[in-house]
This record gives C-alpha cells, structure tokens and sequence, in this order.
C-alpha cells in the first residue's frame, strides 16, 4: 500500500462505486466495472468499506490488474473475495476473470473449471459486453484444451453478438478451427455450424485446385445465407484467387533396384493406387512416367530428359545423396518433389519441396497430444544412436517451446542395462539408499517399498517393437508402472497380435490413418493386391498415396500456409522450409487390442 494516499472521501466513493458498477436490474446485481482510480486507491478503499462495496472494488482492481497484464497481481486481489458470498452477475465476472488468468498461464483446464461455476447458467441476462467477454474467453480454453469442435460451436454461437475486428477475427477463427477437423464430425443439430463443416468437407474432398475452387462457389450458391457464404474466410478467397495450371504429366523417379528397392516399390505401388483411383472417379487425372533414379547417369541428364518427355512435376528422388544434392542447388528446371529429406537446416531452392515419414514429425506429435491431455513433465527413453538422437531434439524442442519441462532422458541400448537406467530417471536408487540408511541408524530390518520420484507426469518413448515390449513391463518392475507413456509409431507393427499387446498395454501412440483405418476403401483395395500394405509397409504405401495427392496441391500450400491436406500418412502441411510437416492421429493399446482415440482425452 502505497502510505502517501489519503482516505478517499465518502462523495469519492460513490461517484467511484456509480462509475466501476452497472446494474442488470434483473436481481443480479451490479457488474462491476474498471473504474478511473488506481489499483491502490481501490484497494485502499475496500479496507475500509462495507462487504458488498468492498467485493465490487476489488473486483474492479483485480479486472484493472489482469488488463494491464499483472497476472499473479491479479489472482492476488481475487484470492482476497469470497465466491460465495457475491451476488449473481459478480460471480459471473469473477469466474470469467479467473478463466482469462488461467489462460494467461496456459491452464486450459482450470479455466474451464472456473466457467463451470453455477451462476453461469444466467449469463445471458448479463449486458452483451459480458456475454461475449466469458463465451470468448471459453471458446479459447476449449481449443487449447483440444475440444476443437466445441470451441467452434461456442465461436458460431457468439458470432451475431460481435461487430467490427471481433466479429472478424471470430469468423477466422470458427474456419480455422472446423478446416482441422475430421471429415465425418457431425455438427448435431446447429444448422450453422453443419454449413461450415460442409464447407471445409467439400473444400478438403476435391483432389485440384480447379476442382476445390468449383467446389467452394458451388457451396456458396447453394447456401447464400450461411455467414460464411455472405463473407468467405480469408484463406478462402486466396485460393479462390490462385490462378492454376492443369498438371497433365508426372515424373516418378524411384530407385528400382539396390537397398532402397523394397521401399521404392511400396511408395510406387501406392503411388499408382491413387492415380487409378483418380481415373476411375472420372477427374481426368495427370500421366505418370517411371523414370529409374538407380540407372541415371546424373541429376542433369535427368531433368534434361524429363524436359523433353514434357514432365511438369518430378516426384522423387528417394535417396538421401540425391535429395541433398537438390538441396544444394540455386534453382531446378522443374518443380520437385522429393521423397526424402536433406540435412537440417539446409536451405534448397524454391523448387524443391520435401516429403517424408520423420520421426521428428512424430516426436512434435507426442509433445502436442501430451500437452493437450494436460501433461506438463515429462522423461524421455528413447534409442541410442544418432536416430535417436534426433527424435530427442525434435521433442525437446517441441515440448519446451509449449512450456513442458524434460526432466531427464535415457538412451536405451542393451536389454541388461534397461532396469538401471528406469531406475535412474525415477530416482529409485537414491529411495533404496534412504531405507538403507535408515535400517542402519535404526539397527533392524525395515519393511519398505522403494519410492519413485512423483513429479513426472507421463514417459515419452521412442523404441522398436522389442525394446517396448521390454520396456513396459519394466516399468512395472521399477514400481512406474503406473506413469502414461506416450510413444511414436516405431513400436507398432501393424500386425495383431493380442499376447505382443498385452506387453504393451496402456500405451498411446501416434499412428498413420492407414494402418488405424482398415475400413478405408482405398487401403482395401491395395491390401487386397499386396498384402503387406497392412503391416508396418502400410505407412510406405500411404506416403505414396500422399505423395500423389500432394503433387497438384503444393502451389496451394505454399501459397497458403494454413492449408491442411488430410492424407493417409497423416494430416498434411507445409512449413517454411518446404518440408512437409505431418500430424497423426492417437490410439492406445488396451486390452489385447488397438483402440483409436478421440481427438483428445479431455
């Protein structure tokens, strides 16, 4: 308290109480309001002032606090005012402002909590400002917590309530949110929110430019009310705006003998799978010539040749050599997209685009499902070696970045040192040591269990199928057997089998949509061809599948850095570098089977 401010007088008072309170005149009470006094004078004041006006001054201080970016001042002044004993419209604003400091500390969860609170069931009696000030607010707890169809539903439910740059970002917002979301979510009974899902359904379905651009002024003219329809997103009229130019010849440069033959024939055969799926569903699609990168005599005399065969797109290389070779290039003389990826940080020309099945991307992966599911500290396992060593980087860096922390992290090499090192990062050494110690000062034999360490929420894991299969088990040995593990792909082999499961159980994985979709109609059909897609192969057939969906796409993508592409490799986007980045869903191993997960464990 600053010692030099006087009283505020009794007149003071009520013309600072008349201008920080309104009232619904509904029996709600006042709403109290940011009024021309400091925060101290208001404090101040409330010291000396009746309950009723002391909670509406406070109120006020904490609101002034938190608008000039004084969280934990903020939460300070709220701990100080009881919930209970407000009225009505003061414990709508209360729970609205600890929401918006819950989200200011990245607290999803608690935000939502304190938007639980029972006086909100009134708020739409409350003046529009407030109304809009706690939905919006719920609306940004709900995405950050994963709920993203219901953090659109909020959106489309406030938006006849917002004018000017609010009603404008909502708009962007509520596109951005519904154009991530799968195909099929129901938009159960809002018919404004069923248009927007249309929209991003038929937007995300078509195969082209040419074809999605039809697709959006079909679905305009077909619903010329719909909000969205009146003003497109923003991400819509640019592609709307993108001048294309028809893809009608594709290169495929894959290796057709040597160590990469295996792979080259997975990524060709699902390559071709989507091409000829494209003509049976009559879209006209480009030619594709085979071209052996095993037999070219140099990068040169390839484009050369393709040039005069009329290629307009190259897909491929796949081995790394070549791939860094482009990477090194100022320009190329066609458009390319490679199957593999050069060195970090090395910048190729506008040219090259990248694609691969990274593990990094799967690491990111991890580090945003375990955010989401409210998981904050974290140890990792993952291989040794420089693979490992990679996927490491990627999920520090990602999982940091969001404000996690990484305790420790474990190399995992020889089966025989996989206890030790489990018991290294749950500290269980130093629990045995303790009761060591105290069996010795005390001169008998102590019946004690050891103790892990309590402050880790979940395992990251990065392992073969064999090291996972040690892994888990071990947990249990090592008394952890209870802590989340959340693994990349690495462990699943695409095959069922229930006693490998059950050495796996309670495991979350990030997982292509094709080997967790065996009803999709496309990876049916290959399976059936070659059996082996249905295996760990499965995501090599995927890729190429993508890599066909991608070619006519990466003008878009590019253009757009928004744009999403749901593959069957995973949800598909571009990033600076011209990398592309790849989002995966979640299942879990439970019960001798493989159970998909929802978006989120909310």
């Amino acid at each position: 308290m600053i010692a030099s401010l006087r009283p505020l007088s009794a007149i003071f008072l009520a013309g600072m109480l008349a201008a920080c309170a309104s009232s619904p005149n509904n029996g709600l009470g006042e709403l109290p309001r940011t009024p021309k006094a400091s925060i101290e004078q208001m404090l101040q004041q409330a010291a000396e002032s009746k309950p009723e006006q002391a909670a509406l001054l406070r109120l006020s201080a904490a609101d002034q606090a938190y608008r000039q970016n004084d969280v934990a001042g903020s939460a300070r002044i709220l701990e100080q005012i009881d919930l209970a004993s407000l009225q009505p419209a003061q414990q709508m604003f209360a729970s609205t402002l600890n929401a918006e400091l819950a989200m200011a500390r990245k607290q999803p969860k608690s935000a939502l909590k304190a938007l639980r609170h029972p006086s909100l069931e009134r708020l739409s009696e409350l003046p529009v400002e407030q109304q809009i000030r706690t939905q919006l607010v719920r609306a940004r707890a709900l995405e950050a917590d994963g709920q993203a169809l219901a953090a659109a539903r909020e959106r489309v439910f406030i938006a006849p309530l917002l004018s000017g740059q609010q009603a404008q970002d909502n708009h962007e917002k509520i596109w951005e949110l519904v154009a991530n979301l799968p195909e099929q979510t129901s938009a159960g009974g809002d018919a404004d929110l069923a248009g927007w899902l249309a929209l991003a359904r038929v937007t995300k379905g078509a195969a082209t430019l040419e074809q999605q651009q039809a697709a959006i002024d079909q679905w305009v003219a077909q619903n010329p009310q719909h909000p969205a329809a009146m003003q497109l997103p923003e991400a819509l009229v640019k592609l709307r705006e993108l001048a294309s130019q028809p893809l009608t010849r594709i290169a495929l440069l894959l290796p057709q003998e040597g160590q990469l033959a295996s792979v080259a024939r997975a990524l060709r055969d699902g390559f071709l799978a989507a091409h000829y799926e494209a003509q049976q569903a009559g879209q006209n699609p480009p030619d594709v010539k085979l071209y052996d990168s095993a037999r070219i005599g140099s990068l040169d005399a390839f484009y050369q040749q393709a040039q005069a065969d009329g290629v307009q797109l190259v897909v491929g290389p796949l081995e790394k050599p070549l791939v860094k070779q482009l990477s090194d290039r100022e320009q190329l003389p066609i458009t390319t997209l490679a199957l593999n990826y050069s060195d970090a940080g090395q910048e190729g020309p506008v040219q090259l685009f990248q694609f691969g099945l990274a593990a990094e991307d799967e690491a990111r992966e991890v580090s945003r499902r375990a955010w989401s599911d409210g998981m904050r500290r974290a140890v990792a396992l993952v291989p040794a070696g420089e693979w490992g060593d990679r996927v490491l980087d990627a999920f520090r860096q990602s999982w940091q970045a969001q404000g996690g922390t990484l305790i420790a992290a474990e190399h995992v090499d020889q089966p025989v040192e996989l206890a030790r090192q489990i018991a290294d990062l749950f500290q269980l050494r130093e629990s045995e040591a303790r009761a060591r110690r105290l069996q010795n000062t005390l001169g008998s034999s102590v019946d004690a269990l050891p103790a892990r360490r309590q402050d880790i929420d979940f395992i990251f894991l990065a392992a073969t199928p064999q090291q996972a299969q040690q892994i888990k088990p071990t947990l249990a040995f090592q008394y952890a057997g209870d802590v989340p593990v959340y693994a990349t792909s690495h462990l699943f082999t695409g095959t069922h089998s229930q006693a490998q499961y059950q050495d796996l159980e309670g495991i979350r994985f990030c997982e292509t949509p094709w080997l967790l979709d065996a009803h999709a109609p496309l990876r049916q059909e290959v399976t059936q061809q070659w059996p082996q897609a249905g295996g760990s192969l499965g995501r090599l057939y995927a890729m190429g599948v993508d890599a066909y969906r991608l070619a006519p796409r990466l003008g878009q993508l590019k253009a757009l850095p928004e744009s999403r592409i749901d593959g069957l490799s995973g949800t598909l986007s571009l990033n600076q570098a011209q990398r592309v980045e790849r989002q995966l869903p979640w299942a879990e191993f439970r019960g001798g089977q493989v159970q998909r997960l929802p978006e989120s464990l909310n």
